[in-house]
């Protein structure tokens, strides 16, 4: 799109879970890293190979495969670690020692700079990404978003033709429903987003199509049309 901001994403699979670490690079060099979760000198060196330098590290939540490597990468960078909600202190506060529990020495407990809320933003080198609180996963889970790009990090709050677990402790089958109709849908059909795990998709064809969210499914029928402007379509959810 010529009107989309100037910067390029590469997917770098990390751990043993290939979770989609995410570098996001801006016109001039500067970049961020979304869930760093483990292989620092992996995620480095992709950086080093797309002419990157990481000035903000974001995490979508707190889970090993997620931020297991936040901390190395700020140390090697001095780049803050932004993100997620303050309720995902429950699981950042015991990263290594879910790593030991797979017989992994490996990854350590992060202290982010700073929390996110609902409605936050986030900046890189002029580039404005939003940020919508998506809890169900886990309690304190964020997608991180650029409307212009039309493109959005998920996490594991939903994937190509799944969602994210509920079972963990605090995890929330209901609330995950409520956070992927809620706040991903009136984001727009045409919104692609890179999700923890696997293939890229779009919330059009997952509305279409996935078995767990499909609006058949849930009586999701998308933004009241005779909402007054065009922001509160987009905000407002309709079911049957």
């Amino acid at each position: 799109m010529a009107d989309a901001p100037a910067f390029t994403v590469k997917i770098v699979p990390v751990t043993p879970f290939q979770q989609n670490c995410s570098i996001i690079r801006a016109a001039s060099g500067k970049a961020a890293v979304v869930d760093p979760g483990g292989e620092p000198d992996k995620i480095m060196a992709a950086a080093r190979e797309m002419n990157a330098e990481i000035v903000k590290i974001w995490l979508t939540h707190g889970h090993l495969d997620h931020a297991g490597a936040a901390e190395e990468i700020k140390r090697r960078t001095g780049a803050p670690i932004e993100g997620p909600q303050k309720e995902e202190v429950f699981w950042l506060t015991q990263i290594r020692e879910s790593w030991r529990r797979f017989g992994i020495e490996d990854g350590e407990d992060c202290t982010p700079d700073r929390w996110l809320e609902d409605g936050d933003r986030l900046e890189l080198d002029g580039l404005t990404f939003d940020v919508v609180y998506t809890p169900g996963h886990t309690p304190g889970h964020v997608v991180i978003f650029n409307r212009a790009a039309k493109i959005a990090f998920v996490g594991d709050v939903l994937f190509a033709g799944s969602i994210g677990r509920t079972d963990f402790p605090r995890g929330d089958h209901a609330t995950l429903i409520r956070s992927i109709t809620e706040k991903l849908w009136p984001l727009g059909d045409d919104m692609r987003f890179v999700p923890g795990h696997g293939p890229m998709s779009t919330f059009g064809r997952e509305r279409q199509t996935n078995p767990f969210v499909a609006d058949h499914l849930t009586g999701y029928q998308g933004a009241k049309v005779e909402a007054p402007d065009i922001l509160a379509q987009r905000t407002t959810k309709r079911f049957t």
